[in-house]
């Protein structure tokens, strides 16, 4: 077929335009292709270190509590109970409440293996010294007469935490000790049955709460900062804590 010469001038400007614009939209390289996330536990948790600090080990000026070397059963209760309902903390809900056990217990064992320093404690206070030795006595000796158990007749004299999932005290921030300790006094915080510190938060006062919390933060982690392997003997009451998850 015979094509006018003017279509034929045509179509080679149209033919050359497009090949132009198809070199004119070609990359000069190739991009490269998108890394891998590496599918490991310390990318997975990496969320958690946005609010709890390098590899879970908060500082006391913060609110949030070190995740770093506490008793994994005892981590591993706590996802277990923002998951269930048992404590509400907005982000932390919508963090776990797609996971599994055997998810959450991965995560509580990871930060639960992790030994890391703690911070020195801070070396001035707002607390008078009457405050600080009513926190003391709470602290080993409790108040009989109302019926508070002291604090170290079950996390332990070293106040290190206890196996299987009593938590440590030291370490912490004074916001979250006194949060957590107001939590349990206003009936939010809550525990599998037996729930030993809902028995013992609701008998705490506000004075209470302060004076314990500003003597634990000025105390010295031990050298030694592992939980011990038993609880001092006898525990002044059931508690799921010291009961294998």
């Amino acid at each position: 077929m015979n094509i006018p010469r003017q279509l034929q001038s045509l179509l080679h400007s149209v033919l050359g335009a497009t090949a132009l614009a198809a070199c004119m939209w070609q990359p000069s390289h190739a991009a490269p292709p998108p890394g891998r996330v590496p599918d490991t536990i310390e990318q997975r948790v990496a969320a958690c270190i946005a609010c709890h600090g390098r590899e879970g080990s908060s500082t006391e000026a913060a609110y949030f509590p070190r995740l770093s070397g506490k008793p994994a059963a005892y981590l591993f209760n706590q996802l277990l109970s923002y998951r269930d309902g048992r404590r509400f903390n907005s982000d932390m809900t919508h963090m776990v409440q797609h996971l599994s056990d055997a998810y959450l217990r991965e995560i509580a064992d990871y930060f639960g293996g992790i030994d890391l320093p703690y911070p020195r404690p801070p070396t001035t206070t707002d607390a008078t010294p009457q405050m600080l030795a009513r926190g003391k006595a709470l602290v080993f000796d409790g108040d009989p007469a109302r019926g508070i158990p002291s604090c170290a007749q079950c996390h332990g004299q070293a106040l290190t935490g206890v196996l299987p999932g009593i938590p440590g005290l030291l370490g912490l921030p004074r916001l979250y000790l006194s949060s957590q300790l107001g939590a349990w006094v206003t009936n939010d915080r809550h525990a599998l049955e037996p729930d030993c510190m809902a028995q013992v938060g609701r008998k705490l006062t506000t004075a209470d709460i302060n004076a314990v919390t500003s003597w634990l933060v000025l105390q010295p982690v031990p050298a030694n900062p592992k939980p011990a392997a038993h609880a001092p003997s006898p525990v002044p009451m059931a508690c799921s804590a010291l009961n294998t998850p």
